[in-house]
């Protein structure tokens, strides 16, 4: 008996084979600062990483200047609202630079990284809720209240040594902004030790003098070449 046989034509084969996924692509994140995979990129412009770096130039120097005139430990009244609120302008020109850490991923790209720029965050908060308060209200300088957030000072400059440690070990930030930033945060144990050898004169001139070697000069390395810190055009 003679048979036939039918041939499905090789146009009508169906693939249910799933399209190759894309790697010439970046993951991007709807959330301004936010990186959704290790393959992310920078989320700053150059000039969005110089207008961040410029309030730590000019609150670190306005600092510093004052700082040279008054001392640290001003004996008027007013010297110590001028200190207070200079003090504070540094501390603005600190949460913008640590914006922009945030915002490159400088800790490393885990959640305990940023967990960490959070958390400092809140510490310089508090510290500048005591510069204002200190600065504004004199009649208060004694109360319970404000001596508690004064704590937050010292510490948020602690914070801000371990994040620079840890920006030194991640890599993200590359050149002489990834190794500044331990050089600005070490003005505590810089200053610190220059007031117990010489007294407060010595310490009034070294810490103002590494304000200037420390802060100011990371804030101009940032604006100078931003894309050391991952900034692109």
């Amino acid at each position: 008996m003679k048979t036939t046989s039918t041939t499905i034509p090789s146009e009508a084969h169906v693939s249910t084979s799933p399209a190759p996924a894309r790697t010439d692509l970046a993951a991007t994140s709807p959330v301004p600062g936010r990186v959704t995979s290790a393959a992310a990129g920078p989320t700053v412009t150059t000039t969005q990483a110089r207008r961040l770096a410029l309030p730590l130039v000019l609150g670190a120097l306005t600092w510093s200047v004052s700082s040279f005139a008054l001392g640290f430990n001003p004996e008027s009244s007013i010297g110590t609202t001028i200190q207070d609120l200079t003090g504070f302008a540094f501390q603005v020109g600190v949460m913008s630079l640590v914006l922009l850490q945030l915002r490159t991923a400088a800790t490393g790209l885990g959640r305990g990284a940023r967990v960490m720029l959070r958390v400092e965050q809140v510490l310089l908060s508090l510290a500048m809720v005591w510069s204002l308060a200190h600065g504004l209200l004199p009649g208060a300088r004694d109360d319970a209240w404000l001596a508690a957030l004064d704590v937050f000072w010292p510490l948020s400059m602690l914070g801000m040594f371990v994040i620079a440690i840890k920006i030194a070990f991640a890599g993200r930030w590359r050149g002489l902004a990834r190794v500044w930033p331990l050089v600005a945060e070490s003005w505590a144990v810089v200053s610190v030790p220059s007031v117990l050898i010489g007294g407060d004169t010595l310490g009034q001139y070294v810490g103002a003098s590494h304000l200037i070697v420390g802060y100011v000069t990371l804030g101009l390395i940032i604006m100078a070449r931003p894309r050391l810190v991952g900034a692109r055009d």
